[in-house]
């Protein structure tokens, strides 16, 4: 009986290290996918970190307290500490985005009032207004008032975000949105590319359709153009889920207003960029399916595209709006999510949409050609 086990044991020691494939999808690409990801992300979350810090912010400060002056002069060498009567135009400066400003207002009578020992009705009262959709500025906010609230006297520290409601919501979509829509429409791709071109081979079908008189690269094209269509309309509907769920999922049916508002524009775009990200999807896992023997084969050699994917789909995370460099925009499912950023934060320019579905078309043809190419070959097709 353990003469018989062992064989078994053996027998199957020999199966999963004789396979390649198998060996490395199991034992290697674990760890290798994780070290690459996460060594990603912390290079994402590092640069995040340091772009915000290397950018200069503006400190007004009104009624400078001498007490604090030292402090607020030893924070950071990017801070440039102004004091300033402050104006009602200042604060409502502190909406755009753009402005690297931080206003903190004290009262004229600070020092002498903490000297004298403020009782509950004379408290100072200490406002510090930013705007938490910058980066830098909201870097400063947040060790000033640590900086406040560390203060061993007694004052209080009213807190003011200038941000407006819907600047707040584009940057919360900017962020989420993107990846969670690249995961829906690749899982719409995943279920059905496979079955389609690998599921074929494995019926033994495919062997049918290419004596018919039909061009190989009219049969790739079909197989390319259909899946994208029926993974389109499963990214729609996922994509009308999320819509629909989010407001609830974030807590904002309490009067918060951090609702859609987008252009057509927007919309336009949008569903162009979508539509160019679920051809280029059903290109790669078309020619990953093609490669493999069978439906289980074809699932195991889109795993680690799939992990690429997503890991894409992270990087609006660790950023800080779209990119402004057209290069980017030609690299492939990178491009579209960038689109997709700009547009959830209210950034879209329709160079980068060009960019990025000409570059997107472009691939799908290569991706077409090379379908042509793995249907002409027999070794490719009736491989088992």
């Amino acid at each position: 009986m353990k003469s018989n086990t062992l064989t078994i044991i053996k027998k199957e020691f020999a199966r999963f290290f004789g396979d390649r494939q198998l060996l490395f999808t199991t034992v290697i690409m674990p760890g290798l996918l994780i070290y690459i990801i996460y060594s990603l992300m912390g290079t994402g979350i590092q640069k995040m970190i340091s772009e915000g810090a290397n950018e200069v912010v503006t400190l007004q400060v009104e009624n400078m307290p001498a007490s604090m002056a030292p402090l607020f002069n030893s924070i950071d060498s990017n801070l440039v500490v102004t004091e300033q009567s402050i104006t009602d135009d200042d604060i409502k400066k502190l909406e755009e985005k753009d402005v690297n400003s931080v206003i903190i207002r004290f009262p004229e009578d600070f020092d002498e009032t903490i000297a004298l020992g403020a009782t509950s009705d004379s408290v100072p009262a200490v406002e510090i207004y930013y705007n938490s959709t910058n980066n830098a500025a909201s870097r400063v906010h947040m060790v000033v008032s640590t900086v406040l609230n560390n203060y061993a006297r007694p004052f209080t520290v009213s807190e003011l975000d200038q941000a407006s409601d819907e600047s707040i919501g584009a940057m919360i979509w900017s962020k989420i949105l993107p990846m969670l829509i690249i995961m829906m429409l690749f899982s719409g791709v995943m279920a059905i590319a496979p079955s389609s071109i690998a599921g074929e081979k494995e019926r033994g079908t495919i062997a049918t359709l290419l004596v018919t008189p039909l061009r190989r690269n009219e049969l790739a094209l079909g197989k390319i153009v259909s899946l994208s269509c029926i993974a389109l309309l499963s990214g729609i509907s996922s994509f009308i889920g999320i819509a629909l769920s989010l407001p609830k999922m974030v807590g904002m049916e309490g009067g918060t207003d951090l609702g859609f508002h987008y252009t057509t524009s927007d919309y336009i775009a949008l569903l162009l960029v979508i539509f160019a990200s679920v051809l280029i999807m059903a290109s790669a896992v078309s020619l990953l399916s093609a490669l493999a023997k069978d439906v289980k084969n074809a699932g195991t050699m889109v795993t680690p595209f799939m992990l690429v994917v997503m890991l894409a789909g992270l990087l609006p995370m660790f950023q800080d709006g779209a990119s402004t460099n057209l290069i980017i925009y030609l690299i492939p499912f990178y491009n579209s999510i960038e689109v997709m950023t700009a547009v959830f934060a209210h950034e879209m320019d329709w160079m980068p949409v060009i960019v990025t579905m000409t570059s997107n078309m472009v691939y799908t043809g290569i991706a077409v050609w090379a379908l042509t190419r793995m249907f002409n070959s027999e070794k490719v097709m009736f491989s088992r």
